[in-house]
């Protein structure tokens, strides 16, 4: 090997002169050098330059649920891939296999998994079985997405077709048609005449009357987050998911909840649908599936959902899609030890028990400083929201959010925060840490927050 690969202005320079990164605006590296994270331990990374940094948002994307540095893992993906790494999904494998019972046996109600490897990716899929399943059985007629306002499923055409967050859309269409856009269901942001202690049920009777203004015979599938993540960490209020699973009942509408930033702990359950009582037709996931170790993720449905492709009757009735990366066996097999950590560990109860904390600490700010809206969050899945006045509940320009994540940066502490994603409203600082945080740890996170606040906004 060339030794200069591992020289730092080495790496530097090819990642300046070749690498496209993602959500990124490159011209300030035309002058500044890009940042390389090098190494991870626990809860901590640092950067090519050796500068140690506190991660609270899991890899930057809510990814690494278990934390870095998890030799258990890596040596198992290792052992498997030298005995087999890989084989289309047409036949099995045995860590697929494996994983899948584990897997369902984590939710009860649901019997198959679709293995592909990136959470659009999983959505993708799950639109087309809507999709054919309408063509089958519906003459095509009841093929409409219903998704909801700040939600994300994902950066493919489709997903975004079905993206409630206009500037992560922006410059990306004409869109895929067939999908429809629902009301969002944040609380501190309540549309007109919807305040009060039932708020939760008029937000979720919104979405009834969209689907009776475009037809419930043309309505397939409601798609949404069971927390709206990157829309502002949106826990939806007492009695919504109750009555959208009764209107889902009703008019015979598929519901498909994407836990691809929930799922595997985040929210303090195995999956976040679990703590509001809900029974979905399909579940989609990735992130802390195998918390980054290797590129998984699943498409989850009932028998009720799969035995809909079984008619052998019809050459055309099979689900005719296929992933060539839902091949790899690396995905399940870490998937199986991250599994393991996370209940050898207890880390779902530690996401409980940390969050609480975590939901304390950021009281603590609220007090503290004016310019905190509110707070919100479930498990170590929590928000802070921005604004110029308590009163008015007007948000803080942008710049205030972005410029609060820099200074943490500065400190070492990497925290979110809403970007590019909701026009007027990037305003909502967000934190994911792995779900093995500790009080010190949170501490050390709150604190760091604490001053860049202090420094952005006032000018202390």
């Amino acid at each position: 090997m060339d030794l200069m690969q591992n020289d730092p202005r080495h790496v530097i320079e090819a990642d300046r002169a070749n690498v496209w990164h993602h959500l990124l605006q490159h011209k300030p590296h035309d002058t500044i050098d890009p940042r390389i994270i090098v190494e991870g331990k626990g809860m901590k990374v640092w950067d090519i330059n050796g500068k140690e940094h506190i991660d609270s948002v899991s890899g930057a994307v809510w990814t690494v649920n278990v934390g870095y540095g998890r030799t258990q893992i890596a040596d198992a993906v290792r052992d498997q891939l030298v005995k087999m790494c890989y084989f289309a999904g047409v036949a099995g494998s045995v860590p697929g296999a494996n994983f899948a019972k584990r897997l369902i046996e984590k939710m009860p109600g649901l019997d198959r998994v679709y293995y592909a490897n990136s959470g659009s990716e999983a959505n993708e899929k799950a639109f087309k079985m809507v999709r054919q399943i309408s063509h089958k059985y519906h003459g095509g007629k009841k093929h409409k997405i219903l998704y909801r306002d700040r939600d994300y499923h994902g950066t493919t055409i489709a997903t975004l077709s079905a993206g409630g967050q206009e500037e992560r859309n922006a410059q990306y269409g004409p869109f895929t048609p067939g999908f429809v856009k629902v009301p969002h269901c944040l609380e501190y942001r309540a549309q007109d005449g919807w305040e009060g202690e039932n708020y939760g049920i008029r937000a979720a009777e919104a979405i009834e009357e969209v689907i009776l203004r475009e037809g419930p015979e043309t309505v397939g599938a409601l798609c949404l987050e069971p927390i709206t993540a990157g829309g502002g960490i949106i826990v939806p209020p007492k009695g919504y998911w109750e009555k959208v699973q009764e209107i889902c009942k009703k008019y015979d509408i598929l519901l498909h909840i994407d836990e691809v930033v929930c799922g595997l702990g985040r929210t303090g359950t195995w999956f976040g649908y679990q703590q509001f009582g809900v029974q979905p037709d399909i579940v989609t996931m990735a992130k802390g599936v195998a918390s980054g170790y290797a590129a998984i993720s699943c498409c989850v449905t009932t028998n009720a959902v799969f035995d809909m492709f079984k008619d052998d009757t019809d050459r055309m009735g099979y689900f005719r899609d296929i992933s060539t990366f839902g091949g790899c066996t690396a995905g399940p097999t870490a998937a199986l030890e991250n599994m393991k950590i996370i209940e050898d560990e207890d880390l779902t109860g530690n996401s409980v028990r940390m969050g609480e904390y975590l939901a304390s600490k950021t009281a603590e700010l609220m007090d503290k400083y004016d310019c905190i809206g509110d707070t919100r969050g479930m498990g170590l899945f929590q928000g802070i929201e921005l604004v110029k006045d308590r009163a008015t509940k007007e948000p803080v320009d942008e710049k205030i959010t972005y410029g609060i994540v820099g200074d943490c940066m500065a400190q070492g502490v990497i925290i979110g925060g809403t970007n590019r994603s909701l026009p007027g409203f990037n305003n909502t600082l967000l934190f994911a840490p792995a779900l093995i945080a500790t009080t010190d740890d949170i501490d050390h996170i709150i604190d760091g927050v604490d001053q860049a606040i202090g420094r952005v906004v006032y000018g202390k």
